[in-house]
């Protein structure tokens, strides 16, 4: 796979490979970062059977993400298949240690992000998150949006590889009849989708690039719980969102509702330890 790869960067970018360096991290993909007397460039590969429509739909993410240039995404030179590898290879990012500044520049333009609005739920085409199909199926309503194209798919794929035990599948049906009162009303709002510590990267410029995304126009909510889902960021961070985007009053007491969508992504994705927490958190609205 790796020469193939190589084979097709080198023709891609028009020159010739000085290096070609495996890089870690990544749970799905193989990585690499390309050196050539044009620059350095990042490549994310996989069989083309398994990939393709994924890296293609990261690579429109991440362009729909460059169009509204409220923050930075690596630059798309190509997302195509060789040979039967599929490959999106981007512009490099050199990765610094964020400081102080960083957080509060993030948390600013992740609240401009989140001021594109649209006037339905959803997106125009279905994307990833991880491995997993994110439907986006498009709704007037946010809750019909995030029952329907959310948290159902997620239950429904557990059921059917036998991850979630009918109690905890009757919970969330009785969880959908209380969302009304709990979840307040809001235009949808362009979202990452997928916003964890692994999605971003601070540059030396302290400055943020987003990589990964999961796009839809969902409840901006979403982006800011998941950010607290693994223990949360900066302070900073938060405190610049709500100068500039304020939040209805009680999100520390719904958090957890948007939550439990990524707790289930989780459980179909690494397994059922994550249900104990999606109990939980059940056990405290039903």
């Amino acid at each position: 796979m790796m020469n193939e790869v190589r084979t097709a960067c080198s023709h891609i970018l028009g020159t010739s490979i000085e290096s070609f360096h495996s890089l870690s991290g990544g749970d799905i993909n193989e990585a690499y970062l390309v050196r050539t007397a044009k620059g350095a460039f990042f490549v994310k590969t996989n069989t083309a059977s398994f990939a393709s429509d994924m890296l293609q739909k990261e690579a429109k993410g991440l362009n729909l993400l460059a169009e509204v240039n409220c923050i930075r995404t690596p630059k798309v030179i190509a997302s195509d298949t060789f040979n039967g590898t599929a490959f999106l290879l981007l512009e490099f990012i050199t990765a610094d240690k964020a400081k102080p500044l960083f957080w509060e520049r993030f948390g600013q333009q992740l609240a401009l992000l989140h001021q594109q609005t649209s006037d339905h739920f959803g997106l125009d085409h279905n994307n990833y998150i991880g491995n997993l199909v994110q439907k986006n199926g498009s709704h007037d309503d946010w809750l019909h949006f995030f029952i329907k194209e959310r948290l159902q798919v997620q239950i429904d794929l557990a059921k059917k590889n036998n991850r979630i035990p009918h109690s905890i599948e009757d919970a969330f049906h009785q969880l959908y009849k209380k969302l009304p009162s709990i979840c307040p009303i809001e235009p949808a709002s362009l979202i990452h989708g997928d916003l964890w510590n692994g999605n971003f990267i601070c540059t030396s410029e302290d400055r943020v690039v987003l990589i990964d995304p999961a796009l839809s126009y969902a409840h901006r909510e979403m982006d800011l719980a998941m950010t607290l889902l693994f223990g949360g960021f900066d302070s900073s961070f938060y405190d610049a969102y709500h100068e500039t985007f304020p939040l209805e009053k009680g999100f520390s007491d719904r958090v957890e509702i948007y939550q439990l969508y990524y707790l289930m992504v989780h459980v179909n994705i690494f397994g059922r330890a994550y249900l104990n927490q999606v109990n939980s958190i059940l056990k405290k609205f039903v």
